[in-house]
């Protein structure tokens, strides 16, 4: 199969999803990519602007088996991952999956539970496994952790640890509809629910045939240059006292390759690293009291150093 077969494949994905989430085709397409370039996603937001509608929407079109959990501060990681109980009829310990083996897991406010529950998440999100009692189980493919977190410093919030906001691949925000969109919401949920309209288009199969695709698609060398000079700039940065780590580099190789097919195309170019790029390490690098007394944000950081990097001569001509 062709490169338009998959690019067509990823369109009607968005299509069905744009049914539930109006108005947010940017943040629909950047969380499907994320999710057929085998990474996880976080969506921080106020409450009430569709992050689990989205994440939903995309259980249904991709006909993925989803759970959902609410992280509160009484979740046990236990709950998460599972348990072994005795079974006096055998005298054998026999596990019980927690919630988290699924295809597609939702995490609803996820920085609302505690440091030991997070910790729960950190091997099933790096290696698609869990281990309990010193067995280990392999979660079902595809695996694709979505969480969402209240903005840090909401009541009842916790700051995230490093290593966990380093596992998922990209980091997005919803934000508030404008006003034809918002005027649209209200239209298709005047008398229904617009979830009930999304359509499976494809399954596991598809997606992982999907994802097989994409982690071939070719990068140009001058092109790995590129993404390898941008991380290495965030680490000599003067208002950043930690940049991108080699995972973060990873994940921005990934997804650009997802662009890449997305767009049509099968080679990427150094428009998919910029169209991405401050998604992927925005929530990976640290400010130091420099940036934080300039009042100068991560985003203007990226935004400074995709500037000042060289661009490889290649485009789509």
């Amino acid at each position: 199969m062709n490169n338009t077969y998959y690019t067509n494949q990823i369109n009607s994905i968005i299509a069905e999803v744009k049914k539930a989430v109006i108005g947010k085709d940017a943040i629909i397409i950047k969380a499907l990519l994320a999710m057929l370039c085998k990474g996880h996603i976080l969506i921080e937001d106020i409450p009430g602007v569709g992050k689990t509608t989205l994440a939903l929407a995309f259980s249904k079109a991709l006909s993925l088996e989803h759970n959902r959990m609410q992280f509160t501060p009484d979740v046990l990681p236990s709950d998460v991952t599972g348990f072994s109980v005795y079974n006096k009829s055998n005298g054998k310990f026999e596990f019980r999956p927690g919630v988290a083996f699924c295809n597609l897991f939702l995490a609803d406010e996820i920085n609302r539970t505690s440091s030991k529950t997070q910790s729960a998440l950190l091997e099933l999100m790096e290696e698609k496994s869990i281990t309990v009692d010193g067995n280990t189980y392999k979660l079902p493919e595809p695996y694709t952790v979505i969480a969402t977190q209240n903005p840090i410093g909401s009541a009842g919030t916790h700051n995230l640890p490093d290593s966990q906001l380093d596992r998922f691949m990209i980091k997005l925000s919803m934000g508030y509809p404008d006003f034809k969109g918002e005027v649209s919401i209200l239209k298709a949920k005047h008398n229904d629910n617009p979830l009930e309209n999304v359509s499976p288009v494809a399954d596991a199969a598809s997606i992982k045939e999907l994802q097989e695709y994409i982690s071939n698609i070719y990068i140009d060398d001058r092109i790995y240059e590129y993404i390898v000079s941008i991380s290495a700039a965030t680490r000599n940065h003067p208002m950043l006292k930690l940049g991108v780590s080699p995972r973060g580099t990873l994940a921005l190789m990934q997804l650009s390759k997802g662009i890449a097919v997305a767009m049509g195309r099968d080679f990427v170019t150094p428009e998919d690293i910029s169209f991405i790029c401050n998604d992927v390490f925005e929530h990976r690098i640290m400010l130091n009291s420099k940036a934080k007394l300039s009042d100068t944000s991560a985003s203007d950081i990226i935004t400074e150093i995709l500037r000042s990097v060289p661009v490889p001569g290649i485009s789509e001509k």
